[in-house]
């Protein structure tokens, strides 16, 4: 067992950190809001605390509540001009806005130290703190399902009008759903840069934007296990795909391909769809009123 841990710990916290990435994912698209921000609050999170850790010799968790501040005011910040956006035009400005703060971690050299990244981050996060953080995620997601806010996020992702006509404001839940994703990702970006040594600029681009995207798509966009399920998918399959590594993006790829032909609301989703319609056709049966006994003696004859 410890054989095992040693062997794999390290890519059992990365597909912790992915979890959490892929939470602050799913937090807006439950909410109807298609962004793409999550490699942005991440990255903020990251040299956040790289930077207290490493120049101003911060305490490790003052400067992950630092870094969890700089999330939360980005994502109230975002949210105001992505108020009046929907659809497709939300995900573009979302994009525009992880490509300006993944530039800035380039050009700021004097701050960010540019394309070379920070080094000699202390590491003192390890598997038992990624996993306490995952269990308080879950515990937050899970609260907020038996709310009148998780009530409200499905009811605007479904229908806004409806939404309205309900009286649920549009704009303040999307608001809400966008403090709490900035609020993740840059928790999540400070626990990685806590956790392994160093950060640098390429780490949040296009490829990460896909990753914490494809984690929800996989997992399920509602469900509070798709995330988990998703990171776990892609956490593992580039283990299985050792022997094949030059063509593990084509891998990554098909298998995107055949969950959302064949499943298209992610694992998690498909799942709890097929468990609720087995209990609706279970309780069907039981209120079916019973067969007189003629009637099925007649029948048989």
């Amino acid at each position: 067992m410890m054989e095992l841990i040693s062997r794999y710990g390290a890519t059992f916290d990365l597909f912790l950190i992915a979890a959490g990435f892929a939470y602050s994912q799913q937090i807006v698209l439950r909410a109807g809001v298609f962004s793409i921000a999550t490699a942005g609050f991440a990255s903020l999170g990251a040299y956040a605390v790289a930077i207290l850790l490493t120049r101003y010799q911060v305490s490790p968790w003052a400067g992950l509540a630092v870094a969890t501040m700089v999330g939360t005011i980005a994502g109230l910040l975002l949210s105001i001009p992505l108020a009046r956006l929907r659809g497709v035009y939300q995900a573009i400005a979302t994009l525009a806005f992880v490509e300006i703060i993944v530039s800035l971690m380039y050009f700021a050299d004097g701050i960010t130290n540019g394309a070379a990244g920070i080094h000699s981050i202390p590491k003192v996060v390890g598997t038992p703190h990624l996993i306490v953080a995952l269990c308080v995620v879950l515990y937050l997601f899970h609260a907020i399902g038996r709310t009148g806010m998780g009530r409200a996020f499905d009811v605007i992702r479904q229908d806004e009008t409806v939404g309205l006509t309900l009286g649920v404001s549009v704009t303040r839940y999307q608001a809400l759903a966008f403090v709490l994703s900035g609020a993740l990702g840059a928790a999540y970006g400070g626990l990685l840069s806590l956790n392994t040594y160093s950060v640098d600029p390429g780490q949040f681009g296009f490829e990460f934007v896909v990753a914490a995207l494809a984690a929800v798509v996989l997992g399920g966009p509602r469900n509070m296990w798709g995330p988990v399920i998703g990171a776990a998918v892609l956490s593992v399959l580039p283990e299985l795909a050792r022997p094949l590594a030059e063509y593990r993006p084509m891998l990554h790829g098909v298998l995107l391909v055949v969950i959302i032909t064949f499943l298209p609301h992610g694992i998690a989703d498909s799942i709890a769809a097929a468990r609720q319609n087995h209990r609706v056709r279970r309780d069907l049966e039981k209120l079916a009123p019973p067969v007189p006994a003629s009637v099925s003696a007649g029948g048989a004859k």
